[in-house]
């Protein structure tokens, strides 16, 4: 079974970085056809796809993000860390990890979420 587990600030100060990590359990996330994801939802809105990180250490990150946005890896510690500068109250959301699957699509396993408040 693997788990992910986000951890990080529930507070930010505007115009600070925020970093989360995810720290996965019962899977590498060095194995192939996978990739670890950050997802994040505002208050009132949907889904957003902020980035990735895939099993050989690419990432990806959506337009929105990409300029303040890095994603990296401690394969030792089979963790992915989220880091995402320059914050504003429009950040304030409730963030998770998950586990996407290349091939197939999808994600088939998520961190049980973080809120995260920007504010002075």
């Amino acid at each position: 079974q693997v788990q992910l587990q986000e951890s990080g600030p529930g507070l930010v100060k505007p115009s600070q970085t925020l970093s989360l990590t995810c720290t996965v359990s019962g899977g590498s996330i060095t194995m192939n056809n996978y990739y670890w994801a950050w997802i994040r939802q505002p208050p009132r809105k949907g889904l957003e796809w902020m980035g990735s990180i895939d099993d050989i250490g690419l990432t990806f990150y959506s337009l929105p993000f990409k300029s303040r946005t890095s994603i990296s890896r401690d394969t030792s510690k089979n963790q992915f860390t989220l880091h995402l500068n320059s914050v504003t109250p429009g950040d304030t959301a409730v963030y998770y990890c998950a586990r996407g699957r290349i091939v197939i699509g999808g994600y088939d396993y998520w961190g049980q979420r973080t809120k995260v408040t920007v504010a002075s």
